[in-house]
Order: C-alpha cells, then sequence, then structure tokens
C-alpha cells in the first residue's frame, strides 16, 4: 500500500471516531463524506473489468458492503431535539460495523503484500477473476457501505418528528 492508502484508510477511521460523538445531521453530514467516496472512487476505479468472474466479485463485495452499510445505518442512533433538529451518533455495533469493513480490506491488501499475493494470484486464476477486479471490488464495498449507511441515517433523521417537552401537547397549531 502507497502512503495516500494508508492515508486514506486513516481519514476513514477518523471519521468513524469522530462520529462517536454525536453530530447534527445537516448539509456537512452529507458533504464530507461524500466527497471522500468521490475522491477515493476517482483515485482507485479507472476501469470496470469485465472479464471472467470480475463483476460476479464486484458485484459480491458490493453487496457485502450494502448489507454492512445497511445495518450500520441501523444501528446509528438518530434523535430530534425539541426545535426539529436532528442527531446522529454510532454506538458500539454500528462502530464495529464500520471497523469489520475497513480492516477487512486493509488486511486483505497487507495480507496480499506480505506473503498472500501467490494464494490470491493462484484463487484469481482458479476463478477467472482479473488483477485490475480486485481494487474495483474492494472500493466499490467501502463506496457502497458508506454511502447506505450515510442515506439511512439522513433518511431516519428526516422521517423523526422534533420532540416537545414532556407535558405539553399539540392540538392543531396549539400548544395546550
Amino acid at each position: 500500500m502507497t502512503f495516500t492508502d494508508y492515508l486514506i484508510n486513516a481519514i476513514f477511521l477518523l471519521v468513524v471516531l469522530r462520529q462517536a460523538r454525536e453530530r447534527r445531521l445537516d448539509a456537512r453530514s452529507i458533504i464530507a463524506p461524500m466527497a471522500l467516496v468521490v475522491f477515493v472512487a476517482t483515485h482507485y476505479v479507472h476501469t470496470i473489468p469485465t472479464g471472467g468472474s470480475d463483476l460476479t466479485l464486484a458485484l459480491a463485495l458490493t453487496l457485502l458492503g450494502l448489507f454492512l452499510g445497511v445495518l450500520c445505518g441501523y444501528a446509528t442512533r438518530v434523535r430530534a431535539d425539541a426545535d426539529g433538529s436532528r442527531f446522529a451518533r454510532v454506538g458500539p455495533v454500528a462502530a464495529t460495523l464500520l471497523l469489520i469493513g475497513i480492516s477487512a480490506r486493509l488486511i486483505f491488501v497487507f495480507a496480499l503484500e506480505h506473503g498472500a499475493g501467490p494464494a490470491i494470484r493462484d484463487f484469481s486464476i482458479v476463478h477467472h477473476i482479473s488483477a485490475a477486479a480486485w481494487p474495483l471490488a474492494l472500493v466499490s464495498m467501502a463506496l457502497c457501505e458508506v454511502t447506505a449507511r450515510l442515506v439511512i441515517v439522513q433518511v431516519r433523521g428526516q422521517r423523526l418528528a422534533p420532540r416537545h417537552p414532556a407535558g405539553i401537547t399539540l392540538s392543531g397549531d396549539r400548544v395546550v
């Protein structure tokens, strides 16, 4: 892995750690992660290999990313306060799911570069997977995981009704 690869993964880890603190669901909570997603996609995906089982591998890891992202999106705590502001916080389950996805990709690349290369090459040959399919599949997994979580948390936040102080109920437009 290059220094840039380590830096990108460190940024992903920092994003996860930052989300352990409750934060407002606003435009900034969408823009920053999506900017990172676009950067990663343009940095790593230059071609979409379609030979052999390349698309099958990409689809399998994309679906794994989607699965982790959906679980993480529903495991993230989302609440609204009295003025209608929405907030989200990654709890232990959601953080664990995010870290599983990040760690799995890091471990794969580390293993590839530190002795598992021949085994992965042999696996790829047997299953008709080109070398270009692995980066696409791993990046697709990450992008789908981040995007699915982001969308689910934003939609859950928008569906929340503002909380009203205890003992106050609304009747029409009046507070009683």
